[in-house]
């Protein structure tokens, strides 16, 4: 399907301004799959003339869902639905229960398992430094595009874990079956170059960067129980906040 296809339904007495309905209709056709990535998106003169908008109007609608990443031009290929973007509300979940919730299939390489030490994880986690922790280094996928890598380290309380369980579970799923609930944490969020690790992992072309995430997770009685350092196609990848003034 394409642009031309959709219905987009205009109301020029509504205080919304015009080029943000335009783009409001259509994002909701990328979210809900009547648009896919790749699909070839009509011309601004088209659309403008379809809809009876001025070009500038359909310019900038357009150019607000670009700004997202939602849609992608291309010098002599025209403007294309772009690579569908993960969404992740700012809660506390995992990549693989938000990519199950979007109906996208979470794959999982582990990269590395085992028993080690780092001071910074053992400050996270309010270990004794020079503890040996579950450390974990996995790369996440929806389908076969590659979406992060992630660093995870786990007191030793789990060392049982398995490269196995990782593969086909979330982590934090992996933690309640194990009695061990996390309900509250304290996360930053950033944005950097990555590393040639990273960029190979993530498929990334020089010059692209990554989102970052570390967090430190907490479960009713306030004890530590995992600490994270990921990064994140920043292409396919945005992180949702709701704030509020209280």
């Amino acid at each position: 399907m394409s642009a031309l296809q959709l219905e987009v339904v205009i109301d020029r007495a509504s205080p919304v301004p015009l080029y943000h309905q335009l783009a409001e209709q259509l994002t909701a056709a990328i979210d809900d799959g009547r648009l896919q990535p790749g699909d070839p998106f009509e011309n601004e003169l088209a659309l403008a003339a379809r809809l009876t908008l001025s070009r500038p109007t359909v310019r900038r609608a357009i150019q607000e869902m670009v700004d997202q990443g939602l849609l992608v031009r291309r010098r002599g290929l025209g403007t294309t639905v772009a690579n569908r973007k993960v969404h992740r509300k700012a809660r506390l979940t995992s990549l693989f229960d938000d990519l199950q919730a979007e109906g996208r299939e979470p794959r999982t390489e582990v990269i590395e398992i085992g028993m080690g030490t780092d001071e910074r994880a053992a400050a996270a986690l309010d270990l004794e430094p020079g503890t040996e922790m579950l450390t974990v280094v996995r790369v996440r996928s929806a389908g076969d595009q590659p979406l992060a890598i992630m660093h995870n380290w786990l007191p030793p309380a789990h060392s049982e874990i398995t490269r196995e369980d990782l593969q086909e579970q979330g982590l934090y799923a992996l933690l309640r079956k194990r009695g061990v609930r996390p309900v509250v944490a304290q996360q930053s969020i950033g944005a950097r170059m990555p590393t040639a690790a990273e960029r190979r992992a993530l498929g990334l072309r020089s010059g692209q960067p990554v989102l970052t995430m570390t967090r430190m997770a907490f479960d009713a009685s306030g004890a530590a129980i995992e600490f994270g350092d990921h990064a994140y196609r920043a292409l396919d990848y945005t992180i949702d906040l709701m704030l509020d003034e209280r």
